[in-house]
């Protein structure tokens, strides 16, 4: 298990491999490829010889360039049959790793074979003079780099990127701002200065003279497709069972988290009837008299006949593992369920089992409830500015947004004076332009946003620690795709979201299950900073290194803590973010 690492540089690009912790495993004379130890799949090298006769299908974008490609990647196939099947006679051989057949896809056709390609991925070839980058479509795996000292380094690893010692970097105040707006950073700052995140769907090509250029080879398109609300049922149904069955581990037990919501019932479901082995299902409670989903997570285990188990995550274990859980994540995630997420892929992990599937993806993909606060908006909306729906959407998120000026210090505030508004992040997505309807501008949104930079990134960092691969089949392509051709009437029919899904399994789970309302999993994270947690935040927020970092005001956090005013339940949402970014910056060691 592994992450991997790439440099394009003149200055010993072998030695910088080595500078960040890695092992070389091919050098050229400006490339170096290489392994690093930690949670991940990273394999390679893999090469491709190129033909001269096919060269220009590999060299479209840099005719300069030539020679045989060499890669490696964190490399997940999930149609590894069909771009087979695509290559023909120029395929590797059957046994090889997946990387090396999407390397193949590339070098045979270009980024057309890196869009036909259904998986999780993060690749990096040395092509030529350059250094090609290549992000999944959704962005299941991440991807990174920075430039210093004349030269390029990359990894899937934020913490490897920030050993290396060419590189000076920093806090980056403006992603300070965007993490407490969004709980996660929505798009390619991290809170490391000069170090950047390839966004999905994306090719990003570093040249050695320190330019680059970015391809997009994969963009959801709207589509006015006028069939039938049950065919577009069935169609929706057919593509369903085809994701999860191409995620579901050949010959081997798989996991389903189930939550008891439409979205994880319907994997499970799909997945009891379309697998040949033991399905095994897991479900989490707080413990005491907090709510929870367990009736209706043991109802649809007993349907769908699987072997379940309920997890308990007692405050106190959270407040005795936050800290590890953080450190995991390359970019900080303001979600109270990273901690029970974590020890659900151990007790998933300690079954034996090394595919886990879950539900995720329907909100972003079909129109979940918190779509409902814009669309609301949009009703009453006076204001014709085009940014005026992005700075709506920004107050929706209900986080801290609304409260910057009295939680940043006043020095920090002055900093981040000539930074670009947050709205410049949502409106190229919000706008009238490829997608018509308000609707699926919002689902936009948000698969570019949450999905990419929060949802799926969470979940791999946290069920690869496990060592498990974490597969989310709401978030395949062609269900992606189909959702853009679904009108929105039949996404949001009256006050009924996710309609068009919930018709295409309506007969594989119970009618309490489909037509249940959307409850969310009720954390009791105001429970948890009144009680396990509430010296560990007291300690943190207000202690040496805080206060020497300066980001807070310190009457703020002191009057959240002690819950002054109207302690409103997203209050303790509020102090989890900052909690969480205090976390994060000690585990990355970033300084004032």
């Amino acid at each position: 298990m592994s992450r991997w690492c790439a440099f394009l540089t003149p200055d010993d690009p072998a030695g910088q491999v080595r500078a960040v912790g890695g092992r070389p495993v091919a050098v050229a004379s400006r490339h170096a490829l290489g392994l690093l130890d930690g949670p991940g799949v990273a394999a390679g090298p893999f090469s491709v010889r190129i033909q001269p006769s096919r060269g220009d299908q590999v060299v479209r974008g840099d005719r300069s360039a030539r020679g045989d490609l060499t890669a490696v990647g964190e490399v997940t196939l999930f149609n590894a049959a069909h771009l087979r099947a695509r290559l023909g006679a120029d395929a590797p051989p059957p046994d090889c790793a997946d990387g090396e057949l999407l390397l193949h896809c590339y070098a045979r056709f270009g980024l057309d074979g890196i869009a036909a390609a259904d998986g999780m991925f993060a690749l990096a070839i040395a092509d030529g003079a350059d250094l090609v980058l290549l992000r999944d479509h959704v962005g299941t795996r991440t991807l990174f780099h920075a430039w210093a000292g004349g030269g390029w380094a990359a990894s899937t690893s934020l913490r490897a990127l920030q050993r290396w010692p060419a590189l000076r970097t920093g806090l980056h105040l403006p992603a300070v701002r965007s993490f407490l707006t969004f709980a996660y950073l929505p798009g390619r700052e991290t809170l490391l200065r000069g170090i950047h995140e390839v966004l999905p769907g994306r090719c990003v090509r570093l040249h050695g003279d320190g330019s680059m250029t970015e391809q997009t080879y994969w963009e959801p398109i709207e589509v006015d497709d006028p069939r039938s609300a049950v065919e577009h049922a069935l169609a929706l149904r057919a593509l369903l069972e085809d994701a999860v069955a191409r995620r579901l581990p050949a010959g081997a037990p798989v996991g389903v988290l189930l939550s008891g919501g439409i979205d994880s019932s319907l994997v499970t479901a799909l997945s009891a009837k379309l697998h040949d082995q033991t399905v095994r299902s897991y479900s989490i409670s707080f413990g005491g008299t907090t709510p929870n989903e367990l009736a209706y997570s043991g109802l649809v285990a007993a349907h769908c006949n699987t072997e379940h188990r309920v997890l308990t995550v007692p405050g106190e274990t959270v407040a005795a593992r936050l800290a590890e859980t953080v450190s995991l994540l390359d970019c900080p995630v303001g979600d109270p369920l990273t901690v029970p997420n974590l020890m659900l892929a151990e007790a998933v992990a300690a079954d034996g089992i090394r595919v886990v599937l879950n539900g995720e993806g329907g909100d972003p993909v079909f129109g979940g409830p918190k779509n409902l606060p814009m669309l609301i908006f949009e009703l009453f909306r006076d204001d014709p500015d085009p940014d005026a729906r992005a700075a709506a959407y920004l107050d929706s998120y209900r986080k801290c947004y609304g409260d910057l000026p009295v939680l940043l210090s006043p020095e920090v505030l002055t900093a981040l004076g000539d930074a670009p508004p947050l709205t410049d992040l949502l409106a190229p997505y919000l706008r009238q332009g490829p997608m018509t309807s308000l609707l699926n501008q919002l689902l936009h949104t948000n698969l570019r946003t949450k999905g990419a930079h929060h949802i799926l990134t969470k979940v791999e960092r946290l069920t690869a620690a496990s060592g498990l691969e974490g597969r989310a089949p709401l978030f395949d392509r062609a269900v992606i795709d189909h959702a853009f051709r679904v009108q929105p009437k039949f996404k949001l029919a009256g006050t009924s979201e996710k309609w068009i899904l919930k018709q295409a399994v309506r007969d594989l789970l119970p009618p309490t299950i489909v037509d249940r309302p959307k409850s969310g999993m009720r954390v009791p994270v105001q429970q948890w900073l009144s009680g396990p947690l509430r010296e560990l935040g007291h300690d943190l927020l207000l202690g040496k290194s805080a206060r020497a970092r300066g980001l807070f005001r310190e009457d703020t956090i002191r009057a959240w803590l002690r819950g002054d005013g109207a302690l409103l339940p997203r209050q303790g949402g509020k102090l989890w973010l900052v909690l969480s970014l205090e976390l994060w910056l000690r585990s990355f060691e970033v300084g004032p």
